[in-house]
Order: C-alpha cells, then sequence, then structure tokens
C-alpha cells in the first residue's frame, strides 16, 4: 500500500510541475531568456550537482582535485516545456561556480522532469567550463547551452 501512495504523491508532484508552468509557454514557447530562477537556484539540484562532480574528478584521469563549494548567480537561460514532440519538460541553468582552488567556474545544467531512476524524480545533467575532458558535452559544454 505504501509504495501506491508514493507513487499517486509522485504522479501528483509531477502533474504539478508540468501545469505550473503553462503561463510561461503562452508567452514565449520556447522560453530563451536568462532571469534569475528559484529552481535554478534550488540548493537540492545543487548537492546533486557537487556529489557527482566530486565523483567525476575523482575518476576523471588528469583533472584537478577540487570540490565545489558555493555557487552563485543561478539563472534560466532555456525553458523547454513537454509537448507531442518531446514529452519531457525541461530547463536549461547557468551558474558561477566557486572552486576549492579559489578559482571560478561558468556551470551548465540541466533539469530534466520525471527522468530519476526508473522515472521517479527528476534528473540533473551539469558541465563546469573546462571540467569536459572527455567531451561529453561538446566542446565548452555547448550541448547544456
Amino acid at each position: 500500500m505504501a509504495r501506491l501512495q508514493a507513487l499517486a504523491a509522485g504522479l501528483a508532484v509531477s502533474l504539478a510541475s508540468t501545469l505550473a508552468p503553462m503561463s510561461a509557454q503562452a508567452a514565449d514557447p520556447v522560453g530563451i531568456y536568462s532571469l534569475p530562477d528559484d529552481v535554478c537556484a534550488n540548493t537540492a539540484v545543487h548537492t546533486t550537482i557537487q556529489k557527482r562532480f566530486r565523483h567525476q574528478v575523482t575518476h576523471v584521469p588528469n583533472l584537478p582535485d577540487v570540490d565545489i563549494v558555493d555557487f552563485y548567480g543561478a539563472s534560466q537561460t532555456r525553458y523547454r516545456a513537454a509537448s507531442s514532440d518531446s514529452p519531457i519538460e525541461r530547463r536549461y541553468c547557468r551558474a558561477m561556480a566557486r572552486l576549492s582552488d579559489g578559482r571560478d567556474r561558468t556551470i551548465w545544467y540541466l533539469i530534466e522532469y520525471g527522468q530519476g531512476f526508473a522515472s521517479i524524480g527528476d534528473n540533473v545533467e551539469f558541465c563546469v567550463s573546462g571540467f569536459d575532458r572527455w567531451n561529453v558535452y561538446n566542446a565548452y559544454c555547448r550541448v547544456l547551452r
């Protein structure tokens, strides 16, 4: 019974997040702009990025051993609403990340709604400028821009 309640709660949250940005869709269907954004500045998103970045610098050869210690200036750069062509709602964000070596780097990240493990929760993809050694996100993090 608990699984059924958790599934129902997850579906309710997913439906609410799908219906919330409808007013922005009507005004700008692609949503290309750069505005301060509470979702992009969400601490849960930043914590996920910090943990995954730590894993990246530990397991990819020849990357400096640094951590992300702070985020600032988070803004949304683009919003793609779910549609019949692309059923996944996506929010593209940009922020500055302060690293443990004292340098600031631009970080580009994408929040995909409903794309977490087994489609429960959200997925976050990120690229820190200068740390995409294998060009997973193309040169200069172009895929996430």
